[in-house]
């Protein structure tokens, strides 16, 4: 993904493989492989927020745990260009099953400053109550538990205990699914206004396009473990390349009912991670499929973006696709 600037990106993924061994033979080899990532090439610009979509099973957690160095890749690299790992922290789509039910707010707020330095009791009780307005949360509720709090204010809580440690990057992990629309639209505000405070960077995990629209700058579409389509977040949602980028945004639901193009989507399998396909991952699902589509593809340069495919028009590509 390229940048306007020379401003580093603060994370780059390069080559980045994922797999994970399932079942043993009589030996107590694998029996074979799940290939969760396939070749994962990003740069995570500075400030900015960058959205991660696709289907569920595409890979979009197992990339997660890759940017929070829970999983080293089984091939790749990860440049991080911050001071520690533990600069990067998570909120995660439930709220409720993310946060320690035996500990009274503050201490959840204060998990990750705790665990690395052993601070007073006063220190940490004020930096909760410090973040908890942040967040638009009252101090003198500290004292309680999780579940003495609605859905939203967990939210609040789980972004509050993000931002403890003063990362540099949060990874949003479907943040609002499990809110209602009115708490949703509070929450993506409530993001926007601490990125803006901050200079923090986001990345944004997510299913919901209309969401992905109002926060992201950049989106990176996943397929099978691959990116197949990457840019400014207008551009690849308004006018979209890649046949399955197409068809995801078809498969949105409207006023008007059907989702069009979006059914066909929903009534094919997605192929098996564990036996790749040959060349293009997405050509047995795709209506322009070729015999270049059976060698393996290459992002190709389109304007400020990338796309993985070779039946681009020739005015859409700026370099001629590598099908080898």
């Amino acid at each position: 993904m390229t940048h306007p600037t020379n401003t580093p990106p603060i994370m780059a993924l390069q080559g980045i493989h994922m797999r994970f061994p399932f079942g043993q033979d009589w030996r107590g080899r694998p029996r074979g492989y799940v290939h969760a990532l396939n070749g994962i090439d990003l740069e995570i610009p500075r400030g900015k927020t960058l959205g991660i979509v696709g289907e569920s099973g595409c890979g979009k957690s197992t990339l997660a745990q890759v940017l929070m160095g829970i999983r080293a890749p089984n091939e790749g690299r990860v440049e991080r260009n911050f001071a520690s790992d533990h600069d990067v922290q998570i909120v995660f789509q439930d709220p409720q099953s993310s946060l320690n039910a035996r500990m009274p707010v503050w201490r959840v707020i204060t998990e990750p400053v705790f665990a690395r330095h052993k601070r007073p009791t006063l220190e940490l009780r004020a930096l909760a109550a410090d973040l908890a307005t942040k967040v638009g949360l009252r101090p003198e509720v500290l004292d309680r538990y999780p579940h003495e709090f609605s859905g939203g204010q967990r939210q609040r809580i789980a972004i509050a205990r993000a931002l403890s440690s003063n990362p540099d990057v949060i990874v949003l992990d479907e943040p609002t699914s499990a809110l209602d629309i009115s708490i949703q639209a509070q929450i993506l505000n409530l993001l926007k206004d601490l990125q803006a405070e901050r200079g923090l960077t986001y990345i944004f995990i997510s299913h919901d396009i209309s969401v992905v629209r109002y926060l992201c700058d950049a989106v990176a579409v996943m397929y099978l473990g691959q990116v197949v389509e990457q840019g400014p977040a207008a551009t690849v949602l308004a006018a979209p390349q890649h046949p399955y980028t197409k068809l995801l945004l078809a498969s949105i639901p409207t006023m008007r009912g059907g989702a069009g193009l979006g059914d066909a989507l929903a009534n094919m399998d997605l192929p098996s991670n564990r036996k790749l396909p040959r060349g293009c991952f997405f050509k047995d699902r795709c209506d322009r499929a070729d015999a270049a589509c059976e060698q393996r593809q290459d992002m190709i340069q389109t304007g400020d973006g990338a796309v993985r495919c070779c039946q681009l028009e020739p005015a859409q590509a700026e370099k001629t696709p590598a099908c080898a």
